[in-house]
C-alpha cells in the first residue's frame, strides 16, 4: 500500500516503520529536529520485540510534495486536527482515506467534516512509544495494536462514480488491517469501532490524567490506594458518560480494565505525562476535561475528571521554560 504518515511520534512512528519494513511504500511527516534526523540517518525504532532501522526514509514537512496515497494513517496531536486536514486532502486523491490513531474521540468527526464522511475510517492504537531522540522512536513493553473500522453511516449514500467499487472506506479499513497482518503488527477489524472509541477512551482519559497529574508512573498509580481509587473513579464517570451517549460497554468493563492496568509495565508514562514533564502543550482539554464537559451538558456529575482537569489546566499550553 502507498501510505503517509502524519506526524510521526511515537504512534506513527513506530506502526508506520513496521509496514515499511515489509515493503510498502511509507512516507513520513514530521518536523524539526525529529525530521532533520531522519533526512540524515533514516528512523530508528528501539523495542523489545526487536529493533528496526530504515536508512533511506521519505520524510516530508510538506504533505502536498508527496503523490497521492492509499491511506494516511493521522496521528497529529489533537490541536493540530483541523490544520492537519487541511494540509492532507491532496493526499487523498479518488479512492484514499485517512484514519486517525490519536487519543479522544472528537477527531473522526472533526475530519469527517473537512475531508468527507466516506473518506475517514476510526482507527485506535494500544502502545507506548514515544520520541526518544530525534530519529529515534522508543517502545515502551510490549503492547502494540490496532484496531481500525468503518463508522456506520446512518444516512447511506452512493459514492460517485469515481469511487467505485472496492473504494468503500469498508474496503479501504480490510487492505489496510491485511497490509498491517503482513508486516507483523497486531491489527484487527473492529465490528463496531465508536464502541471502541470509547473503550480505550474511558481507559486512556484515566491513565493520562492520573498519571500527568501525579508525576507517578502506572506503577506509582497502581500502588497506591488513593490514586489507584481516582483512577477507578474517572473510569466510573467515562462509562456513565459513554451510556448516555448510547455506547454500550460491558457490565464487567470497569473490572476488566483495572486488570489490564495491572498488567502495564511498571515503568510506563502516559504520553500526556511525557508531555507535562516536557513543558509541552497538553491534550488534557480533549480527554479528562471533555468528560467534564460532555458530563456537564448531559446533566451527570464528572467531579474526578473535573478536578483532574483543574489540577492540569495551568499547563494545558505548555510550561514556559526560561
Amino acid at each position: 500500500m502507498r501510505i503517509a504518515v502524519m506526524g510521526t511520534g511515537g504512534v506513527g512512528g513506530y506502526f508506520g516503520a513496521k509496514l515499511a519494513k515489509s515493503g510498502n511504500d511509507v512516507a513520513f511527516v514530521a518536523r524539526g529536529a525529529h525530521l532533520d534526523a531522519m533526512r540524515r540517518q533514516g528512523l530508528r525504532i528501539q523495542s523489545a520485540g526487536g529493533d528496526i532501522e530504515l536508512r533511506d526514509v521519505v520524510a516530508t514537512d510538506d504533505p502536498s510534495s508527496l503523490a497521492p496515497v492509499d491511506v494516511v494513517m493521522f496521528c497529529v496531536k489533537l490541536w493540530d486536527v483541523e490544520s492537519a486536514a487541511t494540509r492532507i486532502a491532496p493526499l487523498l486523491g479518488a479512492r484514499g482515506v485517512v484514519i486517525p490513531f490519536q487519543n479522544g474521540i472528537d477527531s473522526p468527526e472533526m475530519l469527517r467534516r473537512i475531508l468527507g464522511e466516506d473518506r475517514v475510517l476510526g482507527g485506535v492504537a494500544y502502545i507506548a512509544a514515544t520520541i526518544a531522540a530525534p530519529g529515534i522512536i522508543a517502545q515502551t513493553g510490549s503492547m502494540a495494536k490496532l484496531r481500525v473500522g468503518a463508522f456506520a453511516a446512518p444516512h447511506p449514500s452512493p459514492l460517485p462514480a469515481s469511487r467505485a467499487e472496492g473504494a468503500h472506506p469498508s474496503h479501504r479499513a480490510h487492505d489496510f488491517v491485511r497490509a498491517c497482518t503482513d508486516a507483523g503488527v497486531n491489527a484487527e477489524l473492529a465490528p463496531d469501532i465508536r464502541r471502541a472509541l470509547w473503550e480505550k477512551f474511558v481507559f486512556l482519559t484515566a491513565l493520562s490524567g492520573v498519571t500527568a497529574l501525579s508525576r507517578q508512573p502506572v506503577g506509582g498509580v497502581r500502588s497506591d490506594q488513593d490514586l489507584r481509587a481516582a483512577f477507578a473513579a474517572s473510569m466510573h464517570e467515562t462509562v456513565a458518560l459513554a451510556r448516555a451517549q448510547n455506547v454500550t460497554l460491558p457490565d464487567d468493563f470497569l473490572p476488566t480494565q483495572m486488570r489490564a492496568l495491572d498488567r502495564l509495565p511498571a515503568e510506563m508514562r502516559s504520553s500526556m505525562q511525557n508531555d507535562l514533564l516536557a513543558g509541552r502543550r497538553l491534550e488534557a482539554p480533549w480527554l479528562c476535561g471533555r468528560v467534564a464537559e460532555l458530563s456537564a451538558q448531559a446533566g451527570l456529575a464528572a467531579p474526578v475528571n473535573a478536578t483532574i482537569y483543574a489540577g492540569l489546566k495551568p499547563f494545558v499550553d505548555g510550561t514556559p521554560r526560561d
